[in-house]
């Protein structure tokens, strides 16, 4: 069986979705033998390319990240033309990924139903979404931090080499919490107060030479 893997980052090889699909592809070689897995970047690849990907594949997997509540630009173009298309690989099955920055999996369900809906479209077998939240970030988290998501990620790879679907269970576990609890709300603010929220964007406007400027309005009327 053959599992292509289609990463639909802007970022590309330096993505966060990179380090999610590796911990997959990890378990799902701990399992197949053979593991042929091939890995592409919308980023880099060209559409005929792609489509070659999904023609010769049994399964695939689209993974990309959610951009201030929308699917980056690249990736609808990818399945604009797509959906253009007409796939001659009748037994291709699809499944996508969906993370964000976000902690919570509600603003990724809209893009579920989308999903959904375009492998009807496409009139492919549909494997089903996985939305993972709070992944911004992982690059700088200690391990301790990001064990939990990785090994999630590890037996999702592991069940798709055993079963050759995505495990139901899995998903449920990873796209928790839905919605934030009023405690965790409470904390958040408490933590923000304190400036620690801010931690991470700080560090980027730091390194660019732009935190002097955070509160810069250049296109407010004068």
């Amino acid at each position: 069986m053959k599992l292509s893997i289609i990463n639909g980052s802007p970022r590309g090889k330096g993505s966060n979705s990179k380090i999610l699909t590796d911990q997959f592809r990890k378990g799902f070689c701990s399992v197949e033998s053979h593991c042929d897995i091939r890995e592409y970047f919308i980023k880099s690849a060209t559409y005929p390319e792609l489509i070659n990907a999904l023609e010769s594949s049994d399964f695939a997997i689209i993974i990309f990240p959610l951009y201030t509540d929308a699917m980056p630009g690249i990736v609808k173009r990818f399945f604009e033309e797509f959906t253009n298309y007409h796939l001659k690989n009748h037994k291709l099955k699809l499944g996508f990924i969906v993370q964000s920055g976000f902690p919570e999996a509600i603003h990724s369900r809209y893009l579920e139903k989308y999903l959904d809906k375009l492998a009807k479209r496409l009139e492919i077998d549909y494997l089903g979404t996985v939305i993972k939240g709070g992944i911004e970030g992982i690059k700088i988290q200690p391990k301790w931090m990001t064990r939990k998501t990785m090994e999630m990620f590890y037996d999702l790879g592991q069940h798709m080499a055993l079963d050759w679907e995505l495990n139901n269970e899995i998903i449920k576990r990873l796209s928790t919490p839905e919605l934030l609890s009023r405690f965790f709300i409470f904390m958040y603010r408490v933590i923000g107060k304190l400036g620690f929220t801010n931690f991470y964007w700080d560090q980027q406007l730091k390194k660019n030479n732009a935190f002097g400027n955070r509160f810069a309005q250049p296109y407010s009327k004068p």
